[in-house]
């Protein structure tokens, strides 16, 4: 598993569907739950922040290159800082408090980027808002969730075809 994969997951699927309503988890109560549960702060600028980078690394996801002028600004004002040990150089981001969590939700988002291209997708569902990354072998997998999405989708499937074959009878 990369460096905060399980972050940048929780934060790509903070805006879920419910129903085919579109619901925010980057507010109130359960906002500041999932930032305390990656070591953030919970506060309302947190909150906006990682609500600024989900956004544009949704739009990014799905093909929407204007998104990279809001996460620029976002991160203009991460560095990395040089720390030198007796074992050699360790890299520390170095950012604002209310940015350092979407930091790393971008660190983590660029690091799969390079060590798993094109494995991280929106899922096939139409339907649905939730992301996924790819670790099957073949680099193959389409939905979220095989038991609810994958399933939705191939009995979907299924029935046009029974539809279809029916029809020409």
């Amino acid at each position: 598993m990369i460096e905060d994969e399980e972050l940048l997951l929780d934060v790509l699927n903070s805006a879920p569907r419910d129903g085919g309503e579109p619901m925010e988890y980057l507010h109130g109560q359960r906002g500041v739950d999932l930032a305390r549960a990656h070591g953030g702060s919970g506060d309302d600028a947190e909150l906006r922040c990682l609500r600024i980078a989900r956004d544009g690394l949704q739009d990014l996801i799905r093909g929407n290159e204007v998104a990279v002028e809001s996460l620029q600004e976002l991160m203009s004002e991460a560095t990395m800082r040089a720390d030198v040990t007796p074992s050699g150089v360790e890299w520390k981001l170095s950012a604002p408090s209310d940015v350092q969590l979407a930091a790393r939700v971008l660190q983590a988002w660029s690091r799969v980027n390079e060590h798993l291209p094109g494995r991280l997708r929106a899922c096939a569902n139409t339907e649905c808002n939730l992301y996924l990354i790819d670790h099957t072998r073949p680099g193959t997998a389409k939905w979220c969730s095989m038991a609810t999405c994958g399933n939705r989708m191939k009995a979907r499937a299924h029935a046009a075809r029974t539809r279809r074959s029916g029809s020409r009878n």
